[in-house]
């Protein structure tokens, strides 16, 4: 009988005494081992493997009754008698704040002293030792009973690793999983300050000037060192998917992945695998999606779909880019037609600084996993990358969002009509529908300025994800003489391509619809954007001047077919 898959399975004993198929990553424990930081965070996507890694670490640390170096049989690390050694050890504190997604401050406040009067009574055998005094006990009783002070829970992880050491007589390691998960809540739900307040507390008495720490390991998904969070820590390591330490670790490698379909008689599917969930480079190595790859593993008949992209509502993803200006639209305008962007990465944002600038958010998508450094290059302290979009799961992201913009305004149905008048060539429907649907979405999409570029943009983008794959739609690219603002090529060369360029009405110069829309289309044959389309053999061209006044809108379109057959 074959091995199961492991959906949802995040603790490393159940891991290995389930009859569960695991990807060895044991050697992560060497590295850790062998890294002389103090404390050592390492930054990485949601539902790469971070947990599950984190309670590897525990597992081999922590000095408990029942003997866990059973579990490490037969893996990689038990090649290395040297680490062994150090297995079963060390006393371990052990947190995991990736449930802490509440709505309120209070609520959130409630749920960390939850987690930490759980971690002490994990250790409540403390209370019975010589070398804890009346106080440390009063103050035990406290904490392990939710009847502490805000400053008792703050300083907690610090004081329960005193009490370990001195019990022990062994220094103590901490292991703090998805640190930054109530960062983004709270920066989401409006209670930023006073959580990342407690947060700094609570992690500066840990880890900074703690003589009880052996050494603590953090994981989340963004660094946000401005958070102070680690304010004045001089002994912290942090090792982001753009550096090479610890880049084998988080996700399935090439080889792994294949050892894993060829184990469920699936390898034949290896290309498809790749297409939707490789691609992800962490230093300079490529990684598979590991929980898209184990859901596919597990139901391969149900075909390939968009599993990681699906765990999460991926709220903050969705209102960073529904946010962006006209600048980021046509930049991911340009993702989505495979392209790459050049961008200088802020590896110490914070949350705050998120949606203070558009530059910001390419960062936060990269470290999140919707983008990929194609190449990395270290200019004067900071790190300037090629991004592009990974693979076809998160493509399908990004297309959802974008077709969410269309179907919240104007419905799904509406925008298919849309698309079909304007394929077929009726211009009358087109033209009926496009203003319906201006009336309904400009102001949602115009930010107030006084050219609504970013309506024009998110048009474009609805183009992109509703022709594919049977077109490619472009815009604000050089053709003939000039840049054209949107191009609609036809991969059947028997159909129309089509050329649109839109134009506000300049009504200090007497001008109004009809004139503003022949502009426009003697602007298209001026500069003969045609050209592209003609020299890749589209012989019939459709044009379309659209013009703007505020909600006015009026389309003129002119068609051009070459008189030349094609053979």
């Amino acid at each position: 009988m074959k091995k199961r898959i492991a959906i949802g399975v995040s603790d490393f004993r159940e891991m290995l005494t389930g009859a569960y198929y695991y990807v060895d990553k044991t050697l992560f424990i060497k590295d850790i081992l062998e890294d002389g930081s103090k404390v050592i965070l390492l930054p990485r996507p949601r539902r790469f493997g971070k947990t599950l890694n984190m309670s590897m670490l525990r597992y081999f640390f922590e000095k408990s009754a029942p003997d866990h170096s059973g579990l490490f049989e037969n893996l990689a690390i038990c090649r290395h008698a040297d680490c062994m050694a150090k297995q079963g050890q060390y006393p371990v504190i052990y947190l995991t704040f990736k449930d802490l997604k509440h709505n309120t401050w209070k609520v959130t406040y409630d749920s960390f002293v939850q987690l930490i009067y759980t971690e002490y009574n994990r250790h409540l055998y403390l209370l019975d030792s010589s070398v804890m005094s009346d106080m440390d006990k009063k103050y035990f009783r406290r904490v392990s009973m939710e009847e502490g002070s805000e400053a008792d829970y703050a300083g907690s992880i610090k004081k329960l690793s005193e009490f370990l050491s001195k019990h022990y007589g062994k220094k103590t390691i901490i292991l703090i999983d998805e640190y930054d998960v109530p960062i983004q809540q709270a920066y989401l739900k409006q209670y930023y300050d006073p959580l990342v307040s407690f947060l700094r507390n609570l992690m500066t008495a840990a880890l900074k000037d703690n003589n009880y720490l052996e050494k603590a390991v953090l994981t989340g998904v963004m660094r946000v060192a401005r958070e102070s969070l680690f304010s004045g820590l001089n002994n912290l390591s942090v090792w982001t998917l753009l550096d090479e330490p610890y880049s084998r670790y988080f996700g399935f490698l090439e080889s792994e992945v294949e050892e894993l379909l060829n184990y469920y008689g699936i390898e034949s599917q290896i290309e498809e695998v790749r297409s939707w969930y490789n691609g992800y480079i962490f230093g300079d190595t490529v990684v598979y999606n590991p929980w898209s790859v184990l859901k596919y593993a597990q139901n391969w008949q149900g075909g390939l779909q968009p599993y990681w992209v699906n765990t999460s509502d991926n709220e903050l993803v969705k209102r960073l880019i529904s946010k962006g200006g006209y600048e980021l639209k046509s930049e991911l305008e340009e993702l989505l037609q495979g392209g790459a962007l050049v961008k200088t990465i802020n590896q110490n944002i914070s949350m705050g600084e998120v949606e203070q600038s558009e530059e910001n958010v390419w960062s936060f998508l990269l470290f999140s996993g919707y983008l990929k450094a194609l190449t990395r290059d270290l200019i004067r302290g900071d790190f300037v990358c090629r991004l592009a979009i990974p693979n076809y799961e998160v493509e399908v992201l990004y297309q959802k969002i974008i077709l969410s913009w269309f179907v919240n305004q104007s419905g799904r149905n509406k925008l298919q009509s849309l698309l079909n008048s304007l394929m077929s060539g009726e211009v009358k429907t087109f033209t009926a529908l496009f203003k319906e649907y201006v009336m309904a979405s400009l102001s949602y999409f115009d930010t107030g300025g006084q050219e609504p570029e970013q309506f024009y943009h998110a048009f474009v983008l609805g183009l992109l994800v509703g022709l594919r794959p049977e077109h490619e739609v472009k815009s604000n690219r050089e053709s003939g003489y000039g840049r054209y603002d949107v191009m609609i090529i036809p991969r059947d060369l028997k159909q129309a391509g089509i050329i649109i360029e839109f134009k506000k009405v300049e009504a200090d110069e007497g001008e109004d619809l009809e004139k503003a829309a022949e502009r426009a289309l003697q602007q298209i044959d001026a500069k003969e954007y045609g050209q592209e389309l003609i020299e890749r053999g589209i012989r019939k061209i459709r044009k379309l001047g659209i013009a703007f006044r505020g909600k006015e809108v009026l389309v003129r379109a002119k068609d051009w077919e070459s008189q030349t057959s094609l053979t």
